[in-house]
């Protein structure tokens, strides 16, 4: 892709030097490319302007107009020769609000603006630094008149767009409450059960605990007992089995039975 890089006066651009012998080896229509210059920078007249001209393999076109700083085209408007030094009590200049719409138009593109209207308050902000007036009145005071929706219909912002855009914020405003209190129940519902399901798990983790020492214990003492009575040579005797007289008692000519003696 070429490229090529001039300044020209706005609006006056001509198939001569610095244009035309940069774009003829290109092979493009020179005039027609002229035509498309003049038409894009025709708002800066006066004044010189950075334009690149791009050239594709397949002989397309794209053209880049530089913008001349906000405070440059401010002092053009003017006609004066700069800003003033002190913003309460210099007064270089006072632009009409058209004049501020038409130096928008010329740098909305430039600027991180995303429409006129935000494009046109950037160029008043500019000139608040230059001790400029607006309509008369000094910067601070026609941004207050924006806030307050004076000029929106003057830049084509409507009551209707403003009052949507107000209810959008509103309402993300109010889902975001809604998401954090959720939230915050969520957190304290997890919370709380978490809580009991620890201490259900600690108390009983507490009383097998318990259970299991007095299984070690009792097993520990009756092994400590076992050693000791080895130690000293007792052995545990086992009771003698009492032995029981018994008598046979006849019931009958034919019947008997064994029982205890008496006494026994």
């Amino acid at each position: 892709m070429a490229e090529i890089s001039v300044l020209i006066e706005g609006g006056k651009a001509t198939a001569g030097a610095p244009l035309g012998p940069a774009l003829g080896p290109l092979g493009v229509n020179i005039g027609d490319v002229v035509a498309q210059i003049n038409e894009k920078t025709k708002n800066y007249s006066g004044m010189k302007v950075p334009v690149t001209v791009e050239v594709d393999s397949k002989k397309h076109i794209e053209i880049s107009v530089g913008s001349p700083p906000t405070s440059a085209l401010i002092v053009k408007e003017l006609k004066a020769k700069k800003g003033g030094a002190h913003q309460l009590n210099d007064t270089v200049g006072n632009l009409s609000m058209d004049q501020v719409k038409k130096l928008a138009e010329m740098k909305v593109d430039a600027l991180n603006s995303s429409n006129l209207y935000a494009a046109a308050r950037e160029i008043i902000g500019t000139c608040n630094s230059m001790a400029v007036t607006i309509e008369g009145k000094r910067a601070k005071e026609m941004q207050k008149e924006f806030k307050e929706g004076k000029w929106d219909s003057f830049f084509g912002k409507t009551e209707k767009s403003a009052v949507k855009v107000e209810k959008a914020v509103a309402k993300a405003e109010n889902v975001v409450e809604i998401v954090i209190e959720k939230t915050a129940k969520v957190v304290k519902e997890v919370t709380e059960k978490t809580t009991e399901k620890v201490k259900e798990v600690v108390s009983h983790e507490a009383e097998k605990a318990k259970e299991e020492t007095k299984k070690i214990a009792k097993e520990s003492y009756s092994k400590h007992i076992s050693t000791v009575e080895k130690e000293l040579g007792i052995t545990k005797e086992e009771p003698e089995e009492k032995k029981v007289e018994t008598e046979t008692v006849k019931l009958g000519s034919n019947t008997e039975i064994t029982r205890p003696k008496k006494g026994n």
